[in-house]
């Protein structure tokens, strides 16, 4: 085989996803500024709609209360003259028009907000898939970009050690969207609204207005610290900052502690066996395979009670998370993974165990909970590590 050639190849094939990943990205952030401008109109044509049909109620009862005087005036030559009953009809007319205008407006008022509320849809529809096509971009150009001189044994290697790697990079891609999705529905937000929140301070010292200006700081501080929360839970979730101060079992203990008073879900934890430190990857990956689980427990099992039971042995350690939930037919949850349509749940969670060289088994059947065996092997070399 040329392997210049297929250098050059590689190469050639880098550089146009360079192109196209910038290109998609443009298009992506197109498509967000898109939405903003639509989500901006969208919130403002709603409150004209309301505005509109107040105003339309309120013009049917004078429209009703005009026709009744033009009724009476008419039926009561006596005590009406004519320039009353003109008076009272050209008021019931002026009323009627403008009931027709406003409820013509309405109707308008309505059609745009339908029309706006489709097309946020096409456009958030566009953004997930640009989303989609720039994470597997990214996933190929670092395949790709990696040691151009090893190419000749990575074609001479098992298809196993290929798919492990883009395994490998597709996880840190989606890990990547994930953290950035974080950054900006909490970090990012809560900043922005400490602008707007400052700018209204600003506005009231100009004004003078010091009477309403403490509740406004007040105010102030509370979103700086609901930021700092969300910006202190990213940080946790990157990486747990008590893993390689404390350990992997009193992580996990704390870790329990706060998802139970967290989400009022009876959680019991215990460790069988006699706890020893494993090395630091390995660690992570435990304390990540049972936050994930837990993470199930509370999206999809609706439970009251679950239990973690992690046993040392020499030469692995076992993870059993148990539930009282409603459980789940095993058959159509192997053909969602066979799909690929369970995402980061099960499907992660066994690529993540398959990765150390271990095994997962799950038990389930509805109404009778869930119960997840994930066996982890331990060398006697990561042991002395």
């Amino acid at each position: 085989m040329q392997f210049d050639a297929i250098d050059k190849v590689i190469k050639n094939a880098i550089g146009v996803m360079e192109t196209s990943k910038y290109q998609m990205f443009e298009i992506c952030e197109s498509a967000r500024s898109e939405w903003e401008t639509l989500s901006k109109e969208l919130h403002q044509v709603k409150d004209e709609v309301s505005r509109t049909i107040d105003q339309v109620d309120k013009l049917e009862v004078e429209y009703k209360r005009s026709r009744l005087r033009l009724t009476e005036v008419s039926r009561d030559f006596h005590r009406f003259k004519e320039e009353d009953i003109r008076v009272a009809y050209e008021a019931a007319t002026q009323m009627q028009l403008q009931l027709i205008m406003a409820r013509e407006k309405e109707h308008h008022l309505r059609a745009r907000r339908d029309e706006l509320q489709k097309r946020i849809r096409g456009v958030e529809k566009t953004v997930e898939r640009a989303e989609a096509l720039i994470g597997q971009m990214n996933v190929v150009h670092e395949y790709l970009s990696g040691d151009l001189n090893q190419v000749t044994r990575i074609l001479e290697t098992a298809k196993n050690r290929q798919l492990i790697g883009l395994k490998i990079i597709l996880a840190q891609e989606e890990e990547r969207k994930r953290i950035s999705r974080e950054i900006h529905d909490g970090p990012a937000q809560a900043m922005a609204n400490m602008v707007l929140r400052s700018e209204i301070a600003e506005l009231m010292i100009d004004r003078k207005e010091y009477s309403n200006l403490k509740e406004e700081l007040s105010d102030l501080k509370g979103a700086v610290r609901h930021g700092l929360e969300e910006v202190r839970k990213i940080i946790f979730n990157l990486r747990p900052m008590a893993l390689d101060d404390l350990g992997l079992m009193p992580t996990l203990r704390k870790y329990v502690q706060d998802f139970e008073d967290r989400n009022k879900i009876h959680t019991r934890f215990e460790v069988v066996g006699v706890e020893a430190r494993l090395p630091s990857a390995m660690e992570v990956a435990v304390f990540r395979l049972v936050q994930e689980s837990l993470a199930n427990v509370l999206k999809h099992s609706k439970a009251t009670h679950a239990g973690i039971e992690i046993t040392y042995q020499i030469s692995m350690v076992k993870i059993v998370v148990k539930d009282n939930g409603v459980g789940f037919a095993l058959d159509k949850l192997e053909a969602m993974i066979a799909r690929g349509n369970s995402h980061f749940g099960i499907m992660g969670m066994r690529e993540r165990v398959e990765l150390l060289g271990g095994r997962m088994d799950i038990e389930s059947e509805p109404g009778a909970g869930a119960k997840l065996t994930m066996i982890i092997p331990i060398s006697m070399e990561q042991r002395e590590e």
